[in-house]
């Protein structure tokens, strides 16, 4: 054992991040895509059911963010231009993308044909995605409201992320990062009891920036503790069992949520952490020197694929469903079958997402990301990007 795990890397491409970001964004297609379809019989039912728990993907990007952006920012730390590198390249990674989707529509599109009466809502509330604070006005309204453009809920705490937690990783030697990363779980746990049990919405909760950031945390608190001596290896070696153990004390929550059905309001946010402690146990899994099962499919070449693009199809998914409803699916009539049709309509929408993505990408997006030569630190070359964007 102490052959392989001596082999483990931190830095530079890890493929098997990759494979999870992939994992990532198929599962919040699904939800979309799948998770929202009208079933009409018991399997319908039981995939609709399965694919509604694609939300957990963007837990799982908010766990791989705060692994990679921690490992980013602990490597550049004492290097020269620390913040002025970090946000140079953060910037030309999100922003144009970004901010070129709502100028198409919000400015170029307006000006030639007005815009579906679905996208109205986000039209007339604009400034909250301009100034990535979405989540907030989604939190304030209780619903999925801005539709088609609401997903960016989650882009907005991955900027707030970004924005603070830089300097916190500047300021503070790492045993007493490893301290402040414990207190953000358990005072992030702690507000999202205080405020279920005050009545606010878990959809509410769900989106707000302080209730969320314990998951990113725990990607950060990975980063960390790998970096002590022998720290990575001790983590690898555990990861399986950790995994193991957390499906099942999340299944056994679960059961209880569902049949007992006492103590809810803090049983489901507790469930929320124990899925983050998960996926952190899984983006350990994913560094094993010699994969696994598990770790095998991470390092497959179709996840990682997905991964590559997943920014792009983050943000354009979201905007297709416009045409592809799971509610109103237009292949009912076509093939006679629903669940065929829904299948059908899944696979369409998925397949434009990712043509839309890759030609964003690249004929897009890399214009701006080779710039990033000119704001590079020590082996930021090499280093694997963030988990979302």
């Amino acid at each position: 054992m102490a052959a392989e795990t001596s082999r483990i890397r931190l830095t530079g491409y890890l493929p098997g991040l990759d494979g999870l970001r992939g994992l990532a964004i198929l599962l919040v297609m699904s939800l979309h895509f799948v998770g929202d379809a009208t079933p009409q019989t018991l399997p319908q039912r039981f995939a609709v059911k399965v694919a509604g728990y694609g939300l957990l993907g963007v837990d799982l990007f908010f766990v791989l963010s705060g692994f990679l952006i921690t490992g980013l920012l602990l490597e550049a730390r004492g290097a020269p231009h620390y913040f002025r590198n970090f946000y140079a390249r953060r910037t030309l990674r999100i922003f144009p993308l970004y901010y070129a989707v709502l100028a198409l529509l919000f400015v170029v599109v307006p000006r030639f044909t007005s815009l579906p009466a679905e996208f109205e809502e986000a039209r007339q509330h604009q400034a909250w995605l301009w100034t990535y604070s979405a989540n907030f006005y989604i939190a304030a309204r209780s619903s999925w409201a801005l539709s088609y453009v609401s997903h960016f809920w989650s882009l907005a705490i991955e900027e707030h992320f970004y924005l603070l937690w830089p300097l916190v990783v500047f300021s503070f030697r790492r045993e007493l990062l490893e301290r402040i990363c414990f207190g953000i779980l358990v005072g992030g746990l702690a507000l999202r009891v205080l405020l279920a049990l005050n009545g606010m919405s878990e959809l509410s909760i769900s989106v707000l920036t302080p209730c969320r950031i314990d998951t990113l945390i725990v990607g950060g608190l990975l980063a960390l503790v790998a970096r002590r001596e022998g720290g990575a290896e001790t983590l690898v070696r555990r990861s399986g069992t950790m995994a193991l153990s957390l499906a099942a004390t999340i299944v056994l929550v679960s059961a209880w949520c569902a049949t007992i059905k006492l103590g809810l309001p803090v049983l489901h946010q507790v469930r929320n952490t124990l899925y983050a402690l998960f996926f952190g146990a899984l983006v350990l899994i994913s560094l094993q020197p010699r994969p696994g099962l598990v770790a095998s499919f991470f390092q497959w070449r179709v996840p990682r694929f997905l991964g590559k693009y997943a920014y792009g199809l983050y943000v354009y998914h979201g905007i297709l469903l416009f045409l592809f409803k799971p509610g109103e699916n237009r292949f009912d009539a076509l093939v006679g079958s629903h669940a065929l049709a829904i299948w059908l309509n899944a696979a369409a929408a998925i397949g434009l997402s990712l043509l839309a993505a890759v030609l964003s990408y690249e004929l897009f997006e890399k214009r701006f990301l080779s710039l990033k030569r000119f704001f590079e630190t020590r082996d930021s070359a090499a280093s694997a990007a963030p988990a979302l964007n």
